[in-house]
């Protein structure tokens, strides 16, 4: 059995494409049309298309995988004149945010990588922790300590 090492190209790019599948649409085409004003020459390989895919669950965050449902996306793949290839995949039916995805990618595999992360990634990525934070802070006001106190004769 063949051991694979890791590629560190391929993890910063699999960790860009989630966190541009996760972000709000609209959040994530202002971010771009502040990076770059003027949409970069390319052409469409696939235009945007509407699909769905399954989505799968743990119990427990740690049991058995189960299918939980289908949820709706949008996917994208795009050409630079330069010929570098990007693919975009957004949650729900926004074809203007898998476009941009797409093109984030492309331009992240042609050299902009560096700054398409301080311009787009990082303030997504921010933006998306402090709303997972605001969410465990609700959940955390209505949690319920059960606990149990031992009495004398079971000690």
């Amino acid at each position: 059995m063949s051991v694979t090492k890791p590629d560190p190209e391929t993890d910063l790019r699999r960790a860009r494409l989630s966190t541009l599948a996760r972000a709000p649409a609209d959040r994530l085409c202002a971010l771009f049309a502040a990076y770059a004003p003027q949409s970069p020459a390319h052409d469409l390989l696939r235009p945007p298309e509407i699909g769905t895919v399954m989505v799968r669950g743990r119990a427990g965050a740690s049991g058995a995988p189960f299918n939980l449902g289908e949820m709706t996306v949008t996917r994208c793949s795009v050409r630079l004149a330069s010929g570098a290839v990007g693919h975009g995949h957004v949650q729900g039916r926004a074809h203007a945010a898998a476009r941009t995805a797409a093109l984030i990618d492309a331009l992240c595999q042609d050299g902009q990588g560096t700054a398409i992360e301080a311009a787009i990634l990082t303030p997504l990525r921010a933006e998306a922790e402090a709303a997972r934070a605001a969410r465990a802070t609700r959940a955390a006001a209505t949690r319920v300590e059960f606990f149990t106190m031992v009495r004398g004769d079971n000690a």
